[in-house]
């Protein structure tokens, strides 16, 4: 290591090329790895100086009864209100739960996977709108079994509890273009789509408005005000959004600009938190049953856990809509 960082699993495993699994194994001492394999982990992690978290090494041959629980934004709502749903069944089945936030950067992920790796937590549920494809090579060879809650793993190898996007998409496109707007006055605001839901809402969206137009933009509120004008000059007079900061931005923005809402412009959000029923006007969204993802999404983690035979392992649940104000 040519700096003063302590190195991590996750190092000795890309000096190797071996899974993080692997290296777990045999730092642990337990489970099938290869005398060969075996010696080259144990090589680089003496030549990496890395040192195994003792309470970790400690516990490899039992249950500690921790979960980890990754999510991207402490602030955000939407994911608040998943962790609650998984906070409450954990507490039913004795679990405890260690949080980690990864700000969906890559290296904040690879940190927090390979800090809950060194808890030697029993599984972990991942929150997240984007991820790498690297990063689910790791969570794959994850030493424990990893649920998606309110996520998509994009190959579909991971247990997940969603809602189906495409089809809640679709359909907020087909009640835009019912208030008689041209399809090219129709737009969806979302964060890029590659690897992450924004693919599956776009899907939807555009099934439904094939000639409408899709505008990136970062989740937060200023975001959405900032990109308001755009669509207002560009003739957009209805938007879907992916995430209710933006759509709170946009609203305000056109209420500041004294542009009528839903008279000139139509709104609905996707994640229906409090943001969207304390705005005013208040604002009409896709419902999802967050407290039920998240719960869903733990009841799941503890039959794989304890090595129960799991009869569906992407579960999707129903979701509805709320028309209010900013919606004719």
């Amino acid at each position: 290591m040519t700096d003063n960082k302590q190195p991590t699993i996750y190092d000795v495993s890309e000096r190797v090329g071996v899974s993080l699994a692997t290296v777990s194994r045999v730092v642990n001492n337990n489970g099938k790895v290869k005398s060969e394999t075996r010696q080259k982990v144990l090589k680089a992690i003496k030549e990496l100086n890395y040192r195994p978290n003792a309470m970790a090494k400690g516990l490899a041959s039992s249950k500690t009864t921790m979960i980890g629980m990754v999510m991207p934004d402490l602030t955000d709502l939407y994911y608040a209100e998943l962790a609650q749903g998984i906070d409450a069944v954990a507490k039913i089945y004795k679990y405890s739960v260690t949080l980690a936030v990864s700000d969906e950067n890559p290296e904040a992920e690879k940190a927090a996977l390979n800090t809950l790796i060194d808890k030697h937590v029993d599984g972990m549920i991942y929150m997240g709108n984007k991820t790498s494809g690297e990063m689910l090579k790791l969570l794959e060879d994850s030493p424990f079994p990893v649920v998606f809650a309110g996520s998509v793993d994009p190959q579909g190898k991971l247990p997940s509890v969603n809602i189906n996007y495409v089809k809640a998409f679709s359909q907020a496109g087909e009640m835009l273009k019912k208030s008689d707007l041209d399809e090219s006055e129709v737009a969806l605001v979302d964060n890029p789509g590659e690897g992450s839901l924004s693919s599956l809402r776009q899907q939807g969206f555009l099934n439904a408005v094939s000639g409408g137009k899709i505008y990136e933009s970062d989740d937060d509120y200023q975001a959405g005000y900032n990109l308001a004008q755009h669509l207002y000059e560009d003739g957009i007079k209805a938007v879907i959004v992916g995430e209710d900061e933006p759509a709170l931005g946009i609203l305000n923005y056109m209420q500041d600009k004294g542009i009528k809402v839903p008279d000139q412009f139509q709104i609905i959000s996707s994640n229906d938190t409090k943001l969207v029923k304390m705005a005013r006007p208040a604002i009409s969204s896709v419902t999802q049953p967050k407290f039920d993802i998240g719960a869903v999404a733990m009841r799941l983690l503890t039959k794989l856990m304890s090595g129960q035979e799991i009869d569906d392992s992407k579960v999707v649940l129903p979701h509805e809509f709320v028309m209010r104000d900013t919606t004719k």
